[in-house]
C-alpha cells in the first residue's frame, strides 16, 4: 500500500534542524575522544613506509572512499578497498609495509571481519573506526578511534546519519593532523591538484602563459604610431611593446594611448610611438607566479604586462585574457 505524502513546511523545517543539532552533537563529542589512542593512530599512520588502505562496508564504505581521497590528497598516500572484493583477490592490492584503516560503526561487519586473519598473518597494522570498543574488529585493532553516537539522526534510528558524518569527521581529523605532522604545504597540496584552480595559481608561472618571441607585439622607438598599430593588429594581444635598439624596454603602447593620441590630433603617420606611449612602471619576471601578474594588473588597473629579466629586457608579454584562457582569474 503506497503511503500519503503529508507535506507540512513547518513539520519538515524542525526535522531538518533537528537532524543538524544531532549530527553536530555527534561531531563535537568526538572532541572529548582526543586523547592518548588519537596519538597512536597519527603515529601508526605516520610511520607507515606504504599506503594507507581504508576499508569498510555499505555506508561506512562510502565514508571510506572519501577518507582515502582526503588522506592521499593531503600528503598520505591512500586508497579504498572494498573488503568484499577484497575477499575474493583485491587483498593482493596490500603490501606488508602498509596500514589499514577498518570502519565500520557496530564492528561486526562480516566483510571486514573475514579480512582479520590475513591482517594477522601479514602483520600488518590495523587502525579501526568503530562505535563499539568491544565489537571484533576494535579488539583485533592496533589502535581503536571510538565514533559511537548517542542516536541517528534518522526518527526510526535506522538510517546510517549521525554516525556516517562523525565518522567523516574523525578521519578528516586524521588527515589534517598527518597533513600538520608532515609539514604539508600550499604547494604541495597544488602538485596533488594541477587541474584545480588553485593547483593552477600555485603551479603556473608566467613563463608557462606569457607570449614569447616571435609573437610578442614590439616595436622601435622610432617607429610611427601607423606602424605600430599594424604590429599591434598582427599580433592581436591589444598593446605593443616599444624598445630602444635592441630589446631593452622603453615603454608600452596601449588602446588607451591611441585614444588620447586621436583626442590630440596627432599626426598617426608622421609621430614617432615614444612620443605617444606610457612610459612603463610594471613589468614582471618570467618566473613569478602567474597569480602574482593578476594581482599587480589588478592593483594597478592594467590589462597587460611586459615580462623582462632583472636588466629590463624583454623576454615576453602577457595580459588578462591569456590568464583568463589558462584558469588563473
Amino acid at each position: 500500500m503506497a503511503n500519503t505524502i503529508k507535506f507540512d513546511p513547518e513539520a519538515l523545517t524542525t526535522l531538518a534542524k533537528a537532524v543538524l543539532e544531532t549530527e553536530a552533537r555527534a561531531v563535537a563529542q568526538l572532541g572529548e575522544r582526543i586523547d592518548q589512542t588519537f596519538i597512536d593512530a597519527c603515529d601508526i599512520l605516520l610511520q607507515c613506509q606504504g599506503r594507507i588502505v581504508v576499508s569498510g562496508m555499505g555506508k561506512s564504505g562510502h565514508i571510506a572512499g572519501k577518507i582515502a581521497a582526503t588522506l592521499a590528497s593531503t600528503g598520505s598516500p591512500a586508497f579504498f578497498v572494498h573488503p568484499g572484493e577484497a575477499s575474493h583477490g583485491d587483498l593482493g592490492m596490500v603490501l606488508k609495509d602498509d596500514v589499514i584503516i577498518g570502519i565500520s560503526n557496530s564492528g561486526n561487519s562480516p566483510e571486514l571481519l573475514s579480512l582479520l586473519p590475513t591482517i594477522k598473518r601479514l602483520a600488518i597494522p590495523l587502525v579501526a573506526l568503530s562505535g563499539n570498543p568491544q565489537s571484533p574488529l576494535a579488539k583485533a585493532a592496533t589502535v581503536t578511534l571510538d565514533i559511537g553516537v548517542e542516536r541517528e539522526a534518522c526518527p526510526m534510528g535506522l538510517a546510517p546519519t549521525a554516525s556516517t558524518t562523525a565518522t567523516l569527521a574523525m578521519g578528516d581529523a586524521l588527515a589534517i593532523a598527518l597533513l600538520s605532522a608532515r609539514g604539508f604545504t600550499e604547494e604541495d597540496f597544488a602538485l596533488s591538484h594541477p587541474g584545480g584552480s588553485l593547483g593552477r595559481k600555485l603551479l603556473l608561472r608566467v613563463s608557462d602563459i606569457m607570449v614569447a618571441s616571435p609573437r610578442i607585439p614590439m616595436v622601435k622607438a622610432a617607429t610611427a604610431v601607423a606602424d605600430a598599430l599594424l604590429e599591434s593588429s598582427d599580433k592581436g594581444l591589444g598593446f605593443v611593446l616599444v624598445t630602444s635598439n635592441d630589446t631593452q624596454l622603453s615603454g608600452i603602447f596601449t588602446d588607451g594611448d591611441l585614444r588620447r593620441a586621436i583626442d590630440r590630433d596627432v599626426d598617426l603617420k608622421n609621430t614617432k610611438v615614444c612620443d605617444v606611449m606610457t612610459h612603463v612602471a610594471h613589468t614582471i619576471d618570467a618566473g613569478e607566479l602567474a597569480a602574482s601578474a593578476v594581482a599587480m594588473m589588478q592593483k594597478h588597473r592594467i590589462n597587460a604586462l611586459p615580462v623582462t629579466d632583472k636588466e629590463g629586457r624583454v623576454q615576453g608579454a602577457i595580459n588578462m585574457h591569456l590568464l583568463l584562457a589558462a584558469g588563473v582569474v
